[in-house]
């Protein structure tokens, strides 16, 4: 026997070794920092939808005026999140997050000295490179840290950190904007993750997955793993057999064989106006209460309560839908979506206040419930070999979606006002709940619920190493 295949059939499985063992408190640390770039990812994220009615009374322009700007940052974020992936396996995940964390915290505070529309689209198009490649950078970090039963939760709390940081957002700007202004809001929600980042750079830790990949770093690899109570011998090989169960895949022609035309056509179309109807609440929602006559601060607070049911809605709907399947809750979220924007319509702005911002706060718990446990439908619709490309193909639908919501957002509520925009909402969310229902292939109601959790942590894994 050759010492080639003495090393081979001895080599020691990464993925195995991880998914087996205790969760230990570094492990944990380790998923907590990829959560916290995730909570600044959120909050620098949302920042512009606080600051636009500001700077609309400053500077004495348009709605529409801000449509590019808004677009120029949405396609930014589709451009970060698609060469997150490629960044990550080439540089390593600890700096595509540390990278993603420092670029959108920088040009965040640049903001802070733009004179005009077109600066802040050129430094918005840069924050949402870092912005869209930091969450599929986090989650792979957070899904190569955690072992196989506590994945599924690890991933989706991280993924929700989006909403948490959107809701601090509101909470800061309710603060600073009254009293220093949109330029130290800017400056000052920048800082914030560029101090992260460089705290990021000393105590986080480069993937054991990536590192198993690079046999020049198997020393380090076998330090890290003695710091996660997985003692390897010294001079140990290492192999990924996971990895190169994935090798082998099947490219975009296969979206739409073997009966999966009808499902990814209708997929495409939940992520597009699931996308609209989210990012033009991102965009839009405190500027439209504004005109609608409510005070800066309180109309930040929509936006607010918006995030904060979405930090709720999506984590109940990732375990209903690991115990009940994804037809009947994916379908009931973005119903009631849909008849929580459609109701809105009918509340007085001026004099229901109270009713409005918690009709939001229902709405984002729908929204983005639909919003975050979609992916798991896609790993269930799409086998091994074409996952990844089916699931990125149907956020890239759903990106064009948000590039859009950046346009409608303005025309709609200069033309129809408050109404014209909470119908918009709804028929997209309705519309959403159309595409769901035409989607043959949802995940089935499992008596064993940890069945469930295999396809979810199968989405959010390749959401994290793919988008």
């Amino acid at each position: 026997m050759t010492a080639t295949q003495t090393s081979t059939r001895s080599a020691t499985d990464i993925g195995e070794l991880l998914d087996t063992g205790h969760w230990t408190a570094m492990q944990r640390t380790v998923v907590v920092l990829a959560a916290l770039s995730i909570v600044m990812d959120g909050f620098d994220g949302q920042l512009i939808g606080f600051a636009i009615p500001v700077l609309i009374r400053e500077w004495g322009i348009a709605r529409g005026d801000f449509a590019p700007a808004l677009a120029a940052g949405l396609v930014g974020m589709g451009i970060g999140s698609a060469c997150a992936g490629l960044f990550a396996d080439r540089f390593g995940r600890r700096w595509a997050v540390i990278g993603s964390v420092l670029v959108f915290g920088l040009a965040t505070c640049a903001i802070s000295l733009a004179d005009g529309l077109w600066t802040i689209g050129i430094l918005r198009f840069i924050a949402g490179l870092g912005i869209g490649g930091a969450l599929p950078s986090s989650t792979t970090v957070t899904a190569e840290f955690t072992p196989a039963r506590r994945r599924t939760l690890a991933i989706t709390a991280t993924i929700v950190c989006v909403p948490l940081g959107g809701m601090l957002a509101g909470v800061f700007a309710s603060v600073v904007l009254p009293t220093l202004g949109w330029r130290a809001l800017f400056l000052l929600g920048g800082s914030l993750p560029v101090a992260y980042g460089l705290l990021l750079i000393l105590v986080l830790p480069e993937s054991p997955r990536f590192l198993a990949r690079r046999p020049g770093r198997w020393p380090e690899l076998t330090r890290l793993l003695a710091r996660m109570s997985r003692p390897v011998p010294a001079g140990a090989v290492f192999t990924d057999a996971s990895e190169q169960r994935l090798e082998q895949r099947e490219g975009f022609p296969a979206l739409f064989e073997a009966g999966r035309a009808r499902d990814t056509i209708a997929l495409w179309c939940a992520f597009f106006l699931n996308l609209l109807a989210v990012y033009s609440a991102f965009s839009w929602l405190p500027t439209m209460l504004n005109a609608a006559g409510l005070d800066v601060a309180v109309a930040g607070s929509g936006l607010t309560a918006y995030n904060f049911g979405g930090v709720f809605g999506a984590l109940l709907c990732a375990v209903a839908i690991t115990r009940f399947g994804s037809r009947w809750p994916l379908l009931l979220c973005s119903v009631g979506g849909a008849a929580t924007a459609f109701f809105l319509t009918g509340v007085d702005i001026r004099t229901s206040t109270g009713i409005l911002i918690a009709g939001f706060g229902l709405q984002g718990f729908f929204a983005n419930a639909t919003q975050s446990t979609m992916y798991a439908v896609c790993a269930y619709v799409y086998p091994t070999t074409v996952r990844a490309t089916g699931t990125a193909s149907a956020l890239a639908f759903g990106r064009l979606g948000a590039i859009l919501s950046a346009f409608a957002g303005a025309a709609v509520i200069t033309s129809g006002g408050a109404g014209g925009y909470l119908v918009m909402l709804g028929l997209a969310m309705a519309g959403v709940a159309v595409s769901l229902a035409v989607v043959g292939r949802h995940i089935p109601a499992m008596r064993n619920p940890s069945s469930g959790e295999v396809a979810l942590e199968s989405a959010t894994t390749t959401v994290a190493t793919e988008r």
